[in-house]
């Protein structure tokens, strides 16, 4: 299955046919590694939004987004002086990009100044966060949106758009893994910033994942958390875990993640067809197929960009997000749930809404 340019960009209806009269300014929230490396250089590419602002706590790093982005100074904030932001009409959305632990300070105080945030994966350490997050958002009357940028990758689309039509039939089995080789200690391991370990920062896309191949409803789970082959360095989070969900159908989704292996997968069989992804959640060059072929669409899309200018066109238009807080808050809940089961020894645990 190959898709052109102009195909791909309609894909998911949405292509815009005409430039923005003007682009929505979006201020970052911390200017670390994925700040840097990804949503900067996708500002630059996007349609109706643009950085128009920073916050930091390094005002010479500060000062260096300013030139080199071409916003003015008086546009970079201290966590301290977040807050005047809502004096600041050239900025509407603010993106919260700091550490897990650090998104609902961020993202409540966004709300308070009256902009709208996004708030990026996962959305916090704890569903009660989430819904701290969500009642000031609506408190304030500003939109929210969680940075799940595969919602806004063609290869993903393919699996919604057969869960939308039914074409292959419900996916009952599902199996996905995201694991990575850590070898230094960062804020990543560390529990208060963190939430825990590689479910919070990878497993919830193969979590992600499952609910995408379904129209159903996570109901329950059991966990196992992986004997640690390095427990000096994962002294206060889980080193791996693997689990099982449960769907309201029947479906089961099997997943892993861990912090000292490697894998980048997910697959989903129905009784008519299946979907596969050999390189599932990574920025570029994803690899996928399905019964009916490989996949490859061409020129690549920036995922981040069109995450952001998708949400741009929401706060223009008044359409909802479909990436909304109210998703972030789902998998928060199934994440706690897998936890609990691994801490009370892989017992049956329903996820609680």
């Amino acid at each position: 299955m190959t898709l052109g340019g102009a195909a791909m960009l309609a894909l998911g209806e949405r292509a815009i046919a005409d430039e923005p009269a003007r682009k929505l300014g979006v201020a970052l929230v911390g200017l670390g590694n994925y700040s840097r490396g990804e949503l900067g250089p996708a500002l630059r590419l996007t349609r109706h939004c643009r950085l128009a602002g920073v916050v930091t706590g390094d005002p010479a790093k500060g000062a260096k987004w300013a030139g080199d982005y071409g916003f003015p100074e008086k546009n970079v904030y201290s966590y301290d002086t977040m807050s005047r932001i809502a004096d600041n009409p050239e900025i509407d959305i603010i993106y919260v990009v700091t550490p897990n632990g650090l998104h609902a300070e961020h993202a409540i105080a966004a709300a308070r100044a009256g902009k709208h945030v996004i708030c990026e994966k996962p959305m916090a350490n704890t569903v009660a966060e989430c819904d701290a997050i969500i009642a000031a958002c609506e408190k304030a009357g500003v939109r929210l949106s969680i940075g799940y940028r595969l919602h806004f990758d063609p290869y993903h689309e393919v699996l919604r758009e057969f869960v939308r039509t039914g074409e292959c039939g419900a996916f009952t089995r599902m199996n996905g893994g995201f694991a990575f080789q850590m070898g230094n200690r960062q804020w990543r391991i560390d529990r208060k910033l963190a939430g825990g370990g590689p479910l919070m920062d990878l497993g919830v896309y193969v979590v992600q994942e499952s609910c995408m191949a379904t129209n159903a409803k996570a109901v329950a789970v059991t966990a196992r958390e992986i004997p640690k082959k390095k427990p000096e360095l994962f002294n206060e989070v889980e080193e791996g875990i693997e689990w099982t969900l449960e769907f309201s159908d029947g479906a089961l989704a099997k997943g892993f993640t861990s912090y000292n292996d490697r894998a980048n997968n997910f697959r989903a069989d129905a009784d008519r067809g299946w979907f596969e992804m050999q390189s599932a959640y990574i920025y570029r060059n994803l690899r996928g197929e399905t019964h009916k072929g490989p996949l490859k669409f061409e020129p690549e899309v920036n995922q981040q960009a069109l995450q952001m200018d998708d949400f741009a066109e929401c706060v223009k238009t008044g359409r909802e997000t479909p990436v909304g807080g109210w998703m972030g808050r789902r998998d928060m809940c199934v994440v706690e749930a897998i936890y609990a089961s691994a801490a009370a020894g892989g017992a049956r645990v329903e996820i609680k809404t």
